[in-house]
């Protein structure tokens, strides 16, 4: 009997270098929605065939298998996922071979995503269940977001606010990348896909500022964060839960628009609507 997937959308995904694997147990611990096994970024050049292996091995020994029913009950593990290197990158081509078609693994994320063609190639000899994950992190990807969010099996996209910092030679993760925190949000909606993941804290330490940072996220419409400690990971899901006050008011509303017996509602001075009665729906159904 197969282990069933826990099927909540991840609010926290969490990175893990490839090849460490005494880090595992930790990262899959830690109460993450997701995890990443990290080929790119977190592993030297050198280290890169290594670190295949060792993640190739770590999925073989994973249990799940098919893609499960979305009313299948979920189960404490996360989700695994690779970040596998570029497509640019001597890597990609055997990244794909060892990895793409192994059952245990949930996802792919594709670092430096530009094309439709990338995400085909990532799919080529992918297992049915497979989704991919595109990080825009580059001016081109994000001129390119409606083909890439249109592109097959795309779960959500992935803003890589770093290297797109890099890339455009902005100074600044705050105001100076709202703009295209809203093209990334705007064009999922439009595709039809899972609200996007927003980047990385840099911020370790310090955890009322990585909630705040990950509130910020939530604000411009993504519905998840990248991680890269641990630690980060609860502040990441008390940013992306609904406060006591906010359930407060949602029991409100429903309780007065059940109550008007379908006359107009008004609640602390101000007219209950439709677009609020479904806001308090969704904050009580704690989505």
């Amino acid at each position: 009997m197969s282990t069933r997937v826990n099927v909540r959308v991840p609010r926290s995904y969490l990175f893990v270098p490839g090849n460490r694997p005494e880090r595992f147990g930790k990262a899959f611990a830690a109460g993450a929605d997701a995890v990443i096994l990290d080929l790119e970024d977190a592993v030297q050049p050198d280290d890169k065939p290594s670190a295949r292996r060792i993640v190739a091995e770590a999925l073989a020994t994973l249990t799940a298998s098919a893609p499960v029913a979305d009313d299948a009950p979920e189960r404490a593990q996360p989700r695994v996922l690779v970040r596998i290197n570029g497509s640019d990158t001597p890597w990609f081509a055997d990244d794909l071979a060892a990895l793409s078609s192994q059952v245990g693994l949930s996802g792919i994320v594709l670092p430096k995503a530009e094309t439709r063609e990338q995400i085909d190639a990532v799919l080529a000899s992918a297992h049915d269940g497979l989704s991919v994950l595109p990080i825009v992190e580059t001016a081109r990807g994000v001129a390119q977001l409606g083909a890439l969010c249109g592109a097959p099996r795309v779960s959500r996209i992935v803003f890589g606010t770093l290297d797109f910092q890099v890339d455009l030679g902005i100074d600044g993760d705050g105001v100076e990348l709202h703009f295209f925190r809203s093209q990334i949000v705007l064009a999922s909606r439009l595709a039809g896909i899972g609200a996007p993941v927003d980047g990385v804290s840099t911020t370790l330490d310090d955890p009322a500022a990585i909630e705040a940072d990950a509130r910020c996220g939530r604000r411009f419409g993504f519905g998840g964060k990248l991680c890269i400690h641990p630690r980060q990971v609860d502040a990441v899901h008390r940013a992306y839960a609904w406060s006591d006050s906010e359930r407060e008011w949602a029991g409100r509303v429903l309780a007065a628009v059940e109550g008007s017996r379908g006359a107009a509602v008004a609640l602390d001075g101000r007219m209950v609507d439709l677009p609020v009665i479904l806001k308090a729906r969704t904050v009580m159904e704690g989505i």
